[in-house]
């Protein structure tokens, strides 16, 4: 009898929880994920002669447009070479991103974890102001400083370095400059939340073994931060793969990345079946990323466990 009350306490405290969470996860359904479905069926229909699509025909051209683009002559398939270099673009430019932020962000956040307490909060402090910031305007800032008139090329100017101003604007390397400048702070602090657990009595045990400084980091801290930086690796390259504003800023609409080419099928292109298509497969690649992460995480948690 007992072990039945418990039971039934314990179903009812259930019943309770999924009640109590019931609100949560039906704005979660409509908020996130009905848009995916709408964009899913969107993309297996047949595009409008001005937009939108057309209702009750199914269609697989949005999701072959992907890949490949027919002849306008003999009606021949071929592969999409625009679509292709901008996937291509898109992939570089968030892995060059997600490891340009981890070479600054690693030593930041060594620097910050090995602080006193009190000064520690406030360089953690410091690292978050960027937040503060509309992303819109810190990618204005940017572009004030690798324009051609910027304080880059001033100072280079100034000191006699160059003659002329150096041409950064509307390039792959304006991207790259901007999408690490705004996603750093989302390397820093995964790593620093992994540091500041550090045992640093592991550290000097190593130098108390005679190991090199480069031994001591790669053997014994990178090991113990590796959750942290798959954290941040994944935290960078998810929104950099699907950034807009800044390639559409400083890359001038000419560098465009996956973002930029989704809008433009929904815009000018009025094209909705492609652009849903493109938006499902992105959405794909980001679910293959943290499935790596849930896949490496789980490793370094049994291998420390």
């Amino acid at each position: 009898m007992a072990l039945n009350g418990l039971q039934l306490s314990r179903r009812r405290d259930v019943r309770k929880r999924w009640l109590l969470s019931a609100p949560a996860l039906l704005i979660i359904f409509v908020a996130a994920i009905g848009p995916l479905f709408v964009m899913l069926a969107y993309s297996f229909m047949l595009k409008g002669d001005y937009g939108d699509v057309k209702f009750g025909i199914f269609s697989l051209d949005g999701w072959t447009s992907v890949l490949f683009q027919r002849d306008i002559f003999d009606d021949t398939l071929g592969l999409a070479d625009a679509h292709l270099t901008i996937l291509w673009r898109s992939v570089k430019l968030s892995l060059y991103t997600t490891v340009v932020t981890l070479i600054l962000g690693f030593p930041t956040a060594y620097f910050i974890s090995t602080r006193p307490p009190l000064s520690r909060d406030i360089w953690v402090f410091l690292v978050t102001i960027p937040f503060w910031t509309n992303l819109l305007i810190r990618t204005f800032a940017m572009q004030q400083v690798i324009r051609n008139e910027g304080i880059v090329n001033s100072v280079l100017t100034g000191l006699g370095i160059i003659d002329q101003p150096l041409q950064i604007m509307h390039t792959d390397t304006a991207i790259l400059l901007g999408m690490v400048y705004v996603y750093l702070p989302l390397m820093v602090l995964p790593l620093y939340a992994s540091m500041e657990k550090l045992d640093f009595r592991l550290i000097e045990a190593g130098y108390d073994l005679y190991a090199s400084r480069l031994k001591v980091l790669w053997r014994i801290i990178i090991p113990l931060v590796k959750p942290g930086i798959i954290a941040g690796s994944i935290l960078v390259f998810i929104p950099s793969l699907g950034a807009y504003v800044i390639p559409r800023i400083l890359g001038g609409g000419k560098n465009m990345m996956l973002g930029n080419l989704i809008e433009l099928q929904f815009g000018a292109g009025r094209n909705w079946p492609l652009g849903a298509a493109i938006s499902i497969a992105l959405m794909v690649l980001v679910m293959i990323a943290l499935l790596f992460y849930v896949r490496n995480a789980s490793r370094s948690g049994a291998g420390h466990g």
